[in-house]
């Protein structure tokens, strides 16, 4: 049988994209064997590995969110603490642990002890998927074992690599797409400056490795910033409606999967 792998970016709130293109591929029945994703794509892929639908990881977000700052405690390594995130995903996620999983599932992080890439596939599941989602400077930093962790999109946005050697073929969503122009003139505030330097940064690996998945979705959330929660449901259906935008692509796939 014909393994489907999955890639999912980070991009904070317009990560509720990925849930948009997880709904479209349980409505034409296709099933990934395994799932790559860092940052809230880490989110994302962990909630909908451990058996949640898109829709009720949708709500669940929104309800406990890590996106918007309003419920976030102080805290002398970063601006803000995960706890609000760490205790709805122990709550989300009973059984700590990779194996507990319906689904083959990968988390990238980035370690700033060792200036290098670290991806957890095996044992504890909530501490890898909190480092992987803790932005720096915003977000105080995880240690696990030797390893002092933070977003993994920081080095690698679009983790691809996890998935290449086990699956036969690659869905990738990318949900940080930049476009020309400044926004019709609208003033540019300090955070999306920030966001759009960094994105642009790491643009040109991501999209250096967009060739080697089969279908490469990249939505249009340009409009969107990474903590617009109340947005959440435009972002969802903008995932959604770009992933059934390929929907003859995604149907080969199937073909593929299910000769």
């Amino acid at each position: 049988m014909v393994k489907t792998g999955i890639v999912l970016s980070g991009g904070g709130v317009r990560g509720f994209a990925h849930l948009g293109l997880l709904q479209a591929l349980e409505e034409l029945q296709i099933q990934p064997y395994a799932i790559s994703g860092v940052s809230a794509g880490a989110i994302v892929g962990a909630l909908y590995a451990a058996g949640h639908t898109p829709h009720k990881i949708l709500d669940l977000l929104k309800n406990n969110s890590y996106f918007g700052w309003s419920s976030f405690l102080l805290n002398k390594d970063g601006l803000f603490s995960m706890k609000v995130l760490r205790k709805a995903l122990q709550t989300l996620i009973p059984i700590d642990s990779f194996e507990s999983l319906d689904k083959n599932l990968y988390i990238t992080a980035t370690d700033l002890a060792n200036n290098e890439t670290v991806t957890f596939s095996k044992g504890p599941l909530v501490e890898p998927v909190i480092a992987s989602a803790s932005v720096p400077v915003i977000f105080e930093p995880v240690r696990i074992n030797d390893h002092i962790l933070v977003d993994g999109g920081l080095l690698n946005n679009f983790p691809v690599e996890p998935l290449e050697n086990i699956c036969d073929q690659l869905i990738g969503s990318y949900v940080n797409n930049i476009p020309k122009g400044l926004d019709n003139g609208k003033r540019i505030g300090k955070m999306h400056m920030i966001e759009k330097c960094f994105h642009m940064a790491i643009s040109p690996v991501v999209y250096s490795k967009a060739e080697r998945v089969d279908l490469f979705l990249e939505p249009d959330l340009h409009e969107f910033g990474m903590f617009d929660v109340n947005k959440a449901d435009q972002i969802y259906e903008t995932g959604y409606n770009t992933a059934m935008k390929h929907k003859n692509q995604l149907l080969n796939l199937l073909l593929q999967q299910n000769p």
